[in-house]
């Protein structure tokens, strides 16, 4: 017995490689670059100047999950060049969307100001004048399969003057970005600017929003896999020759 009770530890540390999590950071557009001539950024708020219901303006990043892969999907995030100071967020997980159309609705919330609810953090980064914030809805448990979405975070700040972007970026700029997203399918819906689900391009330059997505895959890294086949070859022997003897 005492021999057995001693190889189950390996085996356990095994089963916990098998399943553990291929990254918190599941998607990210990647990083704002101020140097690029492109740099841009379009309306991602709910405030004084621009409201409405559930928002004022808000922004689309598409996102793949590849096949075979459930993500649980724990939180969602935009970096907004910003003058508010938002007391929540409202966001959005979309699939479907087209120019004018805004597909089906998965699942939506607002999140009120606080940690693991809703965070309002800077990035250290800035442009045309503003300072950049991470709007990060937070506890969150979405399953989600195989597929292309498009995910929004809106800063609410309903009494606030100021302003709020969603940043964009290029080319994984500065090796910043996560995980896999379609160029150029980004979208804009804003009753308040005219825009119907508006391809973001027909603003500007839009390739990708610096947007992002936390949680965890179900798929182990293909170095786990290996590591827990030589790991169970390995138990095998040790079993069969401790049997033996």
């Amino acid at each position: 017995m005492k021999k057995i009770v001693m190889v189950l530890p390996l085996l356990s540390v095994l089963l916990l490689s098998t399943f553990a999590h291929a990254g918190y950071i599941l998607f990210y557009g990647g990083d704002f670059d101020p140097t690029n001539m492109n740099a841009n950024a379009l309306p991602n708020e709910n405030d004084a100047i621009v409201s409405g219901t559930p928002y004022g303006a808000a922004t689309f990043q598409n996102f793949i999950i590849p096949a075979g892969h459930t993500w649980n999907i724990t939180s969602l995030f935009t970096n907004n060049l910003a003058s508010i100071s938002p007391q929540g967020g409202y966001w959005e997980l979309r699939s479907g969307l087209g120019s004018g159309n805004g597909g089906t609705l998965i699942a939506s919330g607002t999140a009120a100001l606080g940690p693991g609810s809703f965070e309002w953090t800077a990035t250290g980064r800035n442009g045309f004048g503003l300072d950049e914030y991470q709007a990060h809805v937070e506890g969150l448990n979405l399953l989600m399969g195989s597929g292309q979405y498009w995910e929004s975070v809106v800063p609410l700040a309903l009494n606030d003057a100021g302003r709020s972007y969603n940043s964009n970026t290029f080319n994984c700029f500065a090796n910043s970005c996560v995980g896999t997203q379609i160029d150029d399918q980004q979208y804009f819906d804003s009753p308040f600017f005219g825009s119907s689900f508006g391809n973001a391009d027909d603003q500007g330059v839009f390739t990708t929003f610096s947007s992002g997505i936390d949680g965890f895959d179900s798929v182990p890294e293909p170095s786990t896999l290996s590591m827990l086949g030589s790991g169970l070859v390995g138990l095998s022997g040790l079993l069969r020759r401790r049997l033996l003897h």
